[in-house]
């Protein structure tokens, strides 16, 4: 079974909380830990590790939170998952740092799963934070919307 880490799971969730205060102010680990159910110490490392990926600002002192670097229709969650769970590879023969198969140039399967892989990232960075906060807008209002989510 593919599965994400609590890394990118959590991750993404964090930022879609600092995405609801885009231009309206920081947001603060607190509020990302209350309205999530994550640990401050977990977000802490996942949003340090956003911060010097450049997703993420974090302002200090009073007011201090973190904040966006750019609009979150150009964050998609493949920027994301990258800087914390790195490159897709649904297979170790297709992580690079792996030792590698010693039939990759003859394997058929490893072709499948390539394709995979490819499929998986474009569909991840086609899906914007701005998008996450119109979804939740739908479900908040009960429109059922049927798109690529």
């Amino acid at each position: 079974m593919l599965k994400l880490s609590t890394k990118g799971q959590y991750g993404v969730r964090a930022m879609f909380e600092v995405a609801r205060n885009y231009g309206k102010g920081t947001t603060t680990i607190k509020e990302i830990s209350e309205r999530q159910d994550v640990s401050v110490s977990y977000l802490e490392q996942l949003l340090n590790r956003l911060r010097r990926a450049g997703l993420v600002d974090s302002v200090k002192g009073p007011g201090g939170g973190y904040v966006l670097t750019r609009e979150p229709a150009q964050v998609t969650i493949g920027d994301i998952l990258r800087v914390l769970e790195g490159p897709v590879a649904i297979t170790s023969c297709m992580d690079p740092s792996a030792d590698g198969c010693e039939r990759v140039d003859s394997c058929v399967a490893r072709l499948l799963w390539k394709s995979l892989g490819e499929r998986i990232e474009k569909f991840l960075d086609q899906i914007t934070l701005q998008e996450l906060l119109e979804e939740e807008k739908n479900i908040l209002s009960g429109t059922l919307r049927i798109g690529r989510l």
